[in-house]
């Protein structure tokens, strides 16, 4: 059965961007045993082989920070959803280099991942780190985090299970903290109406701590479902 995108506003654009040689020969040789047909339904104990509490990480970039958290936390599978291809091929070969098999992949856009594949009530958390924040006021409505992604959550998550996002953009931090405050299947785990700690197992990028050299503010927001 295809996937048929709905008709919503996206939180991404596209970019063109040209793989590199070394991405290249990853996307030809290692494809296939990293990512996940989006035609298929998700079965977390069939494509990883075992039970295991899953992860969600929406936008993994470079999937730098997915690779580490994976390789630190072996008994928790790992699934990475990205619509740019050379991040999935800078992914795959991380998971190839460390010898990672608890991390599996989606390219593709990850609102219809989540909604259409991914059953409800089956995941331990969702990771959305540095996400586009569409600074202009005229595209704040392409922001991931708004109310159908809310209902999504509170679908997807287990009871007890978490959202946690990240942002070096104060502007959207502050928006993502008012939405979420505003659900109410979620609860702030830090303090009330206030941001969360850092958590040790999210690392930290080489583009966070440019940011913070740079004086840039990091902003955690982590909230569970009831």
């Amino acid at each position: 059965m295809k996937i048929t995108p709905e008709k919503r506003i996206r939180s991404y654009n596209l970019r063109q961007s040209r793989a590199t040689a070394g991405q290249q020969k990853a996307i030809d040789n290692l494809w296939d045993s990293y990512c996940l047909e989006p035609l298929d339904l998700f079965d977390n104990e069939n494509v990883f082989g075992r039970k295991a509490p899953l992860i969600v990480e929406i936008g993994f970039g470079t999937g730098s920070s997915l690779a580490t958290m994976a390789e630190a936390n072996p008994d928790f599978n790992y699934l990475g959803i990205e619509v740019h291809r050379p991040g999935v091929a800078h992914l795959m070969m991380l998971l190839e280099e460390k010898a990672l098999s608890n991390v599996k992949i989606y390219h593709y856009d990850a609102f219809d991942i989540l909604e259409h594949k991914i059953a409800d009530n089956t995941l331990l958390g969702v990771h959305l780190f540095f996400p586009d924040p569409w600074h202009k006021r005229r595209h704040h409505k392409r922001r991931i985090v708004r109310a159908e992604f809310l209902s999504l959550l509170n679908k997807k998550l287990i009871s007890g299970g978490y959202f946690h996002a990240a942002t070096d953009w104060e502007h959207y931090a502050k928006d993502m903290l008012r939405i979420l405050t505003r659900s109410k299947g979620l609860i702030n785990t830090g303090a009330e109406h206030s941001f969360s700690i850092r958590p040790s197992y999210r690392p930290l990028t080489k583009f966070e701590n440019r940011g913070i050299r740079l004086g840039h503010g990091v902003w955690d927001l982590i909230f569970k479902k009831h």
